[in-house]
């Protein structure tokens, strides 16, 4: 028996979750905000930011959050994390209070540090609070290529979701630590920031495969700080996702490093953008939070100095090469 999905966010991957959703057999409900963009996918049901996306004709798209959600079983927030408070703010009163709640974001809110399924707790909306994370680009996911993915949380909920969505195309895992999950979705943006820069710059696969493995460990130090098992920073949901986000071309926090490495004004390529850069915010949380927590972050700290202290992606990687060498430890 298929379930009702409603899908909160018409962005790149909501639209994409909720397409696959459907093909899965589901009766999905995607909402969003604006009625613009909201009416161009009623139009042609096809998507201006993923190339490839045709959303299916049994797919409900609207801007009513009460009707998208009447009668889910299961809701799945594709919000960023950045905005996620204020929209569920409005939402949350017309979502069903025992709903498995499915978090898409990646990221950290800037102004709590919190991450996306603690915001949706304290916000109370729905009932258990899962996430869905790991290596998936938006474009490849549209057209049905092979995806693996990692639900974390309450084991039966997290359960529910492994079963609603797993097809000969997505294999999906499950997880207890959603710390971990959370923390490696939200910290892999800073490091392919980083991987952009290196592209920029031209400086070569050796030098972006030792950023890999430098942010890799970079991500688990930190994310082990903030309750999260290492085993998940070397799983899919972590350097699994690194590793895509590093090296697609798709990737909106990879171009925009490259952009910055070829030397272009922060401010103006940001701007340009067409969709949101969650690894820009995550950064100011991200060297919060190691500062807070006494942990050793170089390479965000570098990505921090780029985008916010006026240092040159040439000076940053200067003073990254300055570090002493010592004994590699992860």
């Amino acid at each position: 028996m298929s379930d009702e999905i409603a899908v909160i966010g018409c962005g790149q991957f909501g639209s994409v979750v909720a397409s696959h959703c459907a093909r899965a057999g589901h009766a999905v409900r995607l909402w969003g905000r604006n009625d613009e963009e909201v009416q161009g996918l009623l139009q042609n049901r096809r998507s201006t930011r993923v190339e490839g996306l045709v959303i299916p004709d049994s797919v409900v798209i609207t801007t009513d959050g009460k009707a998208a959600m009447h009668g889910a079983r299961m809701v799945m927030t594709a919000i960023p994390s950045q905005y996620a408070r204020s929209v569920w703010k409005v939402l949350r009163s017309a979502c069903p209070k025992d709903v498995t709640i499915v978090s898409l974001a990646k990221g950290f809110e800037v102004e709590t540090l919190k991450r996306p399924s603690e915001v949706l707790r304290e916000l109370a909306v729905g009932g258990e609070v899962v996430t869905l994370s790991g290596p998936s680009v938006a474009s490849e996911v549209a057209v049905g290529l092979p995806t693996a993915m990692v639900v974390a949380g309450e084991a039966s909920a997290a359960r529910q979701v492994q079963q609603a969505l797993a097809t000969p195309a997505w294999r999906i895992y499950l997880s207890a630590d959603q710390i971990g999950v959370e923390a490696a979705g939200a910290l892999k943006n800073v490091i392919a920031l980083a991987a952009g820069m290196v592209d920029g710059m031209q400086l070569g696969i050796n030098a972006k495969a030792t950023l890999l493995a430098r942010g890799t460990a970079e991500m688990a130090r930190l994310g082990m700080a903030l309750g999260g098992s290492r085993e998940t920073f070397f799983g899919v949901a972590g350097v699994g996702d690194l590793a895509t986000t590093c090296f697609s071309a798709d990737g909106r926090n990879r171009t925009l490093g490259e952009r910055l490495g070829r030397g272009e004004d922060f401010a103006s390529a940001l701007r340009s953008m067409h969709a949101v850069v969650e690894g820009v915010d995550t950064c100011r949380a991200v060297v919060e939070l190691a500062r807070r927590l006494g942990v050793e972050v170089p390479i965000a700290s570098a990505v921090y100095a780029v985008l916010f202290g006026g240092a040159t992606p040439q000076h940053a990687l200067q003073e990254l090469m300055r570090r002493a060498s010592g004994e590699e430890r992860l």
